[in-house]
């Protein structure tokens, strides 16, 4: 992934796609109001038509913001740049993620975390990137683990952050000749070292593990990468932001387009979010879930779950997930929640 890209607010570059200073760039979802829809997935993404489109019919989705498929296009277009004024309006929309939660990002006092993930009008499961807990470093995980008197969730919530940034956005990845991802072997050497067997599970992890994972994937970084982890959660959005676009031209992204016939102009979109948490305890978890049986059509509530995870948990095969029919037994509040949701999209997208 490139590390360098320029500020959409100093961009001048010329552009084979035509942009204009009233084109809208950047759409809001959240408090039961959207500025996109579901029919505009050619614009938002699959993701991001339906994430407004699920605000709109009154879902419980955390507030944020779409950058759209165009945007992607001027990007692979203008050597890595961006339309003017993009940077006003994605802070303009950040700040209205802002007001909605109640939190800020990289406030002294209630700090905001976000997800970045891409989104194409076409599924393409595994092929581009995503970043959690965007937002964290070593001021905000303390003032995290403080607000939530939860420093293990702090903590681990930070090491996971290091990894996939450091991985999507920094470069930090497997070299020819290694058998293992840097950030993933860092992780079993010290299983090893502190008790005896790199399969140790995650979840018994200490804080003093997480603290000296984060130190040691800090100095990862610094190696692979040539420069010091970014600190400001402004330059890390930036930085994330344009990796994610930048996938969708790695090589992953093209071999896929290429073998189901995906136009490489379609482009993806970028969605930012407000961080919701799988990992606080065995109170919370993650999954994936289908109002019906993907493959058969049946109406049967379908899908699967990690208890205290991060939804990059279950699609990584970190640990073996559980069918979505055992959540009613493990946390029923939550399985009639989700039930409400899953009645409601049946409802509406019959």
């Amino acid at each position: 992934m490139a590390t360098k890209t320029k500020s959409p607010a100093r961009s001048k570059g010329s552009s084979k796609t035509k942009s204009t200073k009233t084109a809208k760039h950047v759409y809001y979802f959240g408090d039961g109001k959207a500025d996109g829809g579901g029919n505009m997935k050619p614009l938002l993404g699959g993701k991001g038509a339906n994430l407004a489109e699920m605000t709109r019919i009154g879902l419980p989705v955390p507030p944020g913001f779409t950058i759209t498929t165009e945007v992607c296009t001027y990007f692979s277009e203008n050597k890595r740049s961006y339309p003017r004024g993009l940077e006003e309006a994605v802070e303009a929309a950040l700040a209205k993620v802002e007001k909605s939660v109640g939190k800020k990002l990289g406030d002294k006092k209630r700090p905001l975390l976000v997800s970045v993930r891409s989104g194409a009008r076409d599924s393409m499961p595994g092929m581009m990137d995503t970043i959690l807990n965007l937002g964290m470093n070593d001021t905000v995980v303390e003032i995290v683990a403080k607000k939530t008197s939860n420093p293990r969730f702090a903590w681990d919530s930070y090491r996971r952050f290091l990894q996939m940034y450091g991985d999507v956005v920094m470069g930090v990845q497997k070299r020819a000749g290694e058998d293992h991802e840097p950030f993933e072997a860092t992780i079993e050497h010290l299983k090893d070292e502190r008790y005896g067997n790199h399969n140790f599970e995650d979840t018994k992890l200490t804080i003093e593990d997480f603290k000296e994972l984060i130190a040691r994937f800090k100095k990862l970084v610094k190696e692979r990468a040539g420069r010091s982890f970014p600190a400001d959660p402004w330059d890390q959005l930036k930085g994330a932001v344009g990796a994610v676009f930048g996938s969708w031209m790695n090589d992953r992204a093209i071999v896929y387009r290429r073998k189901y016939n995906i136009p490489a102009e379609w482009g993806t979109a970028v969605n930012v979010q407000a961080m919701v948490f799988g990992n606080t305890g065995d109170n919370s978890g993650s999954g994936v879930a289908f109002t019906r049986d993907p493959a058969t059509g049946e109406k049967v509530f379908y899908g699967e779950f990690l208890i205290n995870a991060q939804g990059e948990d279950v699609v990584a095969g970190v640990r073996t997930p559980e069918p979505v029919s055992e959540l009613k037994k493990q946390l029923p509040k939550a399985f009639g929640e989700l039930e409400i949701v899953r009645k409601k999209l049946e409802s509406h997208f019959k």
